[in-house]
């Protein structure tokens, strides 16, 4: 596996399904006022090359594009088909009309749901005039593929009983929404620089990592550096929970950016 030089990589949203504050939320988390424990639905951004590449389009996908002005995108990986992944797509119509056809990498039964929920997009006659297009390619468990110069290995991780993706980027590793993983699949972790992993809060969850499950994972794979994502406001206060974490393990925020 490559290591690639020259990647830079931007935490676009770091929260669980509703983000963080909750509407309606009285919760202490959902009323901080520091920046970081507000949290847009999870989503990464990878740049390479000139290129943009992101991980999962949720519903804050309009707002994140926006706030770190993405003006081009060369590609979509999606991790899985749950809505808080996969509802903003239909935002991707700015990026269509100027560029084309959006790329999108998925497993076939994400392709699958994505056509039910959005069959405009996916439609190849009477099209609606405004409605955007893109061109589908089904990522395989054990098959790296590459798109444009970035070479991407996928790690089949399980989320409650639902299959999820990762992906690998050389030394960068991307998991998200992991109940368990396959001791296969962890082989595929090893040399990490930097491992972003799920942490959605200390209770147990039926299809998440608690913190406790996270941080035995991260001692298990041994990456130099680790990141949690997909946060609960239940995981607590972002200043808090940081003092509780070992020296190479952090919490990431929206906006957050690493430079590889």
């Amino acid at each position: 596996m490559l290591n690639f030089t020259g990647l830079r990589i931007t935490f676009l949203g770091t929260g669980t399904s509703q983000g963080i504050p909750i509407i309606g939320s009285t919760h202490p988390v959902c009323k901080s006022e520091d920046p970081r424990d507000k949290r847009l639905r999870v989503s990464l951004l990878i740049e390479f090359e000139g290129a943009n590449y992101v991980i999962d389009c949720g519903p804050d996908f309009r707002q994140q594009m926006l706030t770190h002005n993405v003006n081009h995108l060369e590609a979509l990986l999606f991790t899985h088909e749950h809505a808080d992944h996969t509802a903003g797509l239909d935002d991707i119509r700015p990026f269509f009309f100027r560029q084309g056809d959006i790329p999108v990498y998925a497993h076939q039964r994400v392709i699958g749901e994505l056509k039910k929920r959005f069959e405009y997009i996916f439609k190849t006659e009477n099209r609606y005039p405004g409605a955007p297009a893109v061109a589908l390619f089904e990522v395989i468990n054990n098959q790296p593929f590459s798109i444009n110069n970035l070479q991407v290995e996928p790690i089949n991780v399980m989320h409650g009983k639902l299959q999820v993706f990762g992906y690998r980027f050389g030394s960068f590793a991307y998991l998200t929404d992991v109940k368990t993983i396959a001791a296969e699949e962890k082989q595929k972790l090893r040399d990490l620089d930097v491992l972003v992993v799920n942490a959605l809060r200390e209770e147990q969850h039926y299809s998440h990592f608690n913190l406790e499950e996270a941080l035995a994972f991260v001692a298990e794979i041994k990456p130099k550096q680790t990141y949690f994502t997909h946060i609960s406001h239940l995981l607590g206060f972002h200043a808090e929970v940081e003092k509780q974490l070992p020296d190479n393990v952090h919490l990431a925020y929206d906006g957050l950016q690493l430079e590889l």
